[in-house]
């Protein structure tokens, strides 16, 4: 009866199993995604599933893309993708189905790292990977390659650094452009004949030589593709245009010069795109205007500098400075919001209450006059002090942000509270002291009023509820929920320590749940491990025209309009704004949505540079401090090695699993650690560590460090090989010494002892067993 009911259940679970793959068409998907979707939460079912995922990729019916990732097999033995070149030898194709398939160099016809190609796909062989040839290249990506330029007298070559490419570039001598050995140089690859093992190039710029600031950084904007340099052409078409604050331009907006107004920003900051007022109502409510920078009355569609700004789709904010979206004249002149300077703006107007209710709000082209600038630390001064200019009104401001804050979060609003790292940098540009930007009641005055804002306006467009009238095509600023396993994941792990994640219901019951963990967890032991892994689960925002929420902040509508001078979406949102106040119809969805997904790319591609920035910058500050002692965290763990964050200036490098040198460690991917074959020591994230800084690579921005404590880590030798994964980082086991001795299995080093001790109690119990006998026979002889 027993089989036939596990039977039973058997098929029924393969039959949803099924049905899920039936619906995904060319969905990538693992065994958590596939239990959540069909209702099996149990570790039982789960590894049911994981068995029939893995059985239907054994028989054919699936591919397994990634280890533990299928997808359903639709493909045919030609298709086509997006190439994938690295510079270890491992090449591949992305098809556009999803799915990576391995070329050989010999079979890449030399495409390069993002080419679309078509390709042919062999048969799999059993016990081995699918291999594909390249047939045909069909669209270049324009791309250049950075590196070091050596001229000999008989030939000249690029040494790159590049993960995308194995070999260094050729290049005649007539196209070196005037660059000499030791300079860092743009090459683009001109030519790659089949025969040949090297490709060749020539030089596009100068940056300058290997060492200096700005030649290493603008090498880690050309990188990544970026602008490194702002054209002659558009500074100079900037330069013409004229503030133009007339009486007519006044005369069709609402004129607030009257209204106390002013800045918050960082103290190095130059161009100010948003501004504060407040005025006291004769009701007794407060108004409290947002204005913002008014950057398209200046930068019409389609023009020279606007066609530049949709390019960069943002300002880029490197470790020791801004590359402006804008020119300059536009950025940090006509359109900043200067103290003591009439300004053209685009406010959104709020009526509240005192104790914080929106009344009303409306969005308006106004007139504004800045009365002072503050920095975020003269804000906070006043917050803190009750005294200094206008503290009335940021006082005010500053008790109904916090009204606002406390909805936002009642509301599901999820709290992430991050160290920003920033260097002291002297003259030439080499890092000298690194200190932490801290967010403190100023900073969150300004962000909840930016947020308010944005949300006013993605609301006045988007919200047409009870209203047969649809929507007209709108820039929605988008976060999407978290990945299912992943939430799982964290909910198992958190659990661990006693703090409960929901992992179903509403959206603003799961995210109360987090902000309750991140907040309990403030100060504990856990507290880096959980919070990383919290970060980990969450999607990515975007910028789309279908607009589904943004999760992380709860709200159900959600854009960019605050900041036109450094985001091209802002601009996008002004025109829109523009358009459909004036009762415009509806423009091309199918334009708009390629500009949000434009603008995504380059924000992504910015937060990458800006990275990359500051990893070159914390090498070269580590550089001058080889042989030091540090404190700190585990921050990630892989296979190859363990990440650790030191406490000190948040400085991150690898301890490579090869440097640890007192066992022989495996990656446990489910519990985030290194484990040790012979001794069982565990290395998990989050877990304190004291290292070594051993080497620092300017050129590939690497960071190696060695465990100063390796051999007698306080949460792996004394606890015993068994003991749990919360009791180790709570460090629990010391007093509970009884747990790991009366543990039935033994650390191989017990063991051995416990061997040799039962020899020697052995040995001990037959020599008395032996004289006692000898005494007895004796004895036995003198009664006879």
């Amino acid at each position: 009866m027993v089989r036939s009911v596990s039977k039973k259940y058997a098929d029924k679970l393969n039959a949803k199993i099924d049905e899920f793959i039936k619906q995904q068409n060319k969905n990538v998907f693992n065994y958590r995604q596939v239990s959540y979707a069909i209702g099996e939460k149990t570790p039982s079912a789960q590894r049911r599933v994981a068995l029939r995922l893995a059985e239907l990729a054994f028989d054919g019916i699936l591919l397994e893309v990634d280890p533990g990732r299928y997808k359903s097999l639709t493909r045919t033995n030609i298709t086509v993708g997006t190439f994938v070149r690295r510079s270890n030898g491992k090449n591949g194709v992305v098809t556009d189905d999803n799915e990576m398939i391995s070329v050989a160099e010999r079979n890449s016809m030399h495409a390069l790292n993002g080419d679309r190609v078509k390709i042919s796909i062999a048969a799999r062989r059993y016990g081995s990977e699918t291999e594909a040839v390249v047939m045909e290249i069909i669209e270049r990506k324009p791309q250049n390659f950075i590196g070091t330029l050596k001229v000999t007298k008989h030939y000249a070559a690029l040494l790159t650094d590049s993960k995308y490419l194995a070999t260094d570039i050729f290049i005649p001598k007539n196209k070196l452009k005037g660059g000499n050995s030791g300079d860092m140089a743009v090459v683009r690859i001109t030519d790659w004949p089949d025969n040949e093992q090297n490709p060749t190039g020539e030089v596009v710029d100068i940056l300058g030589k290997k060492g200096e600031n700005d030649a290493e950084i603008n090498a880690i904007m050309a990188e990544y593709g970026l602008p490194y340099k702002y054209p002659a052409a558009v500074d100079k078409a900037a330069q013409k245009i004229d503030a133009g604050i007339t009486a007519d331009v006044v005369a069709n907006r609402i004129d607030m010069r009257d209204v106390i107004t002013f800045t918050i920003d960082p103290k190095d900051a130059k161009d100010f795109d948003d501004a504060l007022s407040v005025r006291r109502l004769k009701n007794g409510n407060w108004e409290i205007g947002v204005h913002i920078a008014d950057v398209t009355h200046y930068v019409k569609p389609d023009t020279i500098i606007d066609k530049e700004a949709q390019k960069r789709a943002t300002s880029i904010y490197l470790v020791d400075r801004v590359v402006p979206m804008l020119p300059e004249h536009l950025c940090n002149g006509i359109c900043s919001l200067r103290p003591d300077e009439d300004k053209l703006t685009f406010s959104v107007i709020i009526t509240m209450t005192d104790n914080g209710k929106i009344v009303d709000s409306k969005i308006a082209r106004t007139v504004t006059r800045s009365n002072r600038r503050f920095t975020y630390e003269e804000a906070q001064d006043v917050i803190e002090t009750g005294k200094g200019d206008f503290a009335d009104e940021i006082l005010t401001l500053d008790r109904l942000a916090k009204i606002l804050r406390k909805e936002r979060y009642d509301n599901g609003s999820i709290e992430f509270d991050r160290v920003e790292v920033r260097f002291d940098i002297d003259d030439n540009g080499h890092p000298i002291s690194v200190y932490f930007k801290e967010s403190k009641d100023a900073n969150k005055l300004i962000e909840e009023f930016m947020l308010l804002a944005n949300r006013k306006v993605a609301e006045a467009i988007g919200n047409v509820k009870g209203s047969k009238k649809k929507a007209k095509a709108f820039v929605y600023r988008v976060h999407d929920m978290p990945d299912p396993g992943k939430l799982q994941n964290l909910s198992t792990i958190s659990h661990t320590f006693g703090h409960r994640i929901k992992t179903e219901g509403s959206s603003k019951e799961v995210n109360r749940s987090l902000n309750r963990m991140l907040l309990d967890i403030k100060g504990s032991p856990e507290e880096n491990f959980l919070s990383t892994l919290a970060i980990r689960s969450m999607a990515k925002a975007k910028y789309t025209t279908e607009n589904i929420g943004h999760y992380g902040l709860g709200f159900e509508f959600y854009t960019h309009f605050t900041s036109p001078i450094r985001r091209y979406p802002d601009m996008m949102v002004h025109r829109l704004l523009e358009k459909y106040l004036a009762g415009g119809r509806s423009v091309n969805v199918e334009k708009l949505e390629e500009l949000c997904k434009h603008s995504s790319d380059m924000e992504q591609l910015a937060a990458s540079a800006e990275r990359s920035s500051i990893k070159f910058k914390q090498v070269e500050f580590m550089a001058d401090r080889l042989g030091n002692i540090y404190e700190g965290v585990i921050s990630g763990v892989t296979e190859w090695g363990l990440y650790v964050e030191l406490d000190d200036n948040k400085c991150e490098g690898l301890v490579p699993v090869r440097d640890l040198a007192d066992d022989y460690y495996d990656f446990d991917e489910n519990n985030y650690c290194l484990v040790g074959r012979k001794y069982n020591n565990r290395y998990r994230l989050g877990d304190k560590v004291t290292v070594k800084v051993a080497r620092a690579n300017l050129d590939k921005k690497q960071l190696d460090f060695t465990m100063v404590d390796e051999k007698h880590r306080d949460n792996t030798d004394e606890m015993g090989e068994m003991v749990s994964f919360a009791e180790a980082m709570s460090r629990t086991s010391s007093k509970k010494p009884s747990r790991s001795k009366s543990r039935k299995e033994s650390s191989p080093r017990e063991k051995n002892s416990a061997s040799e001790k039962g020899k020697k109690a052995k040995a001990k119990k037959s020599t008395v067993k032996s004289k006692k006998a000898k005494a007895m026979k004796k004895a036995a002889k003198r009664r006879k």
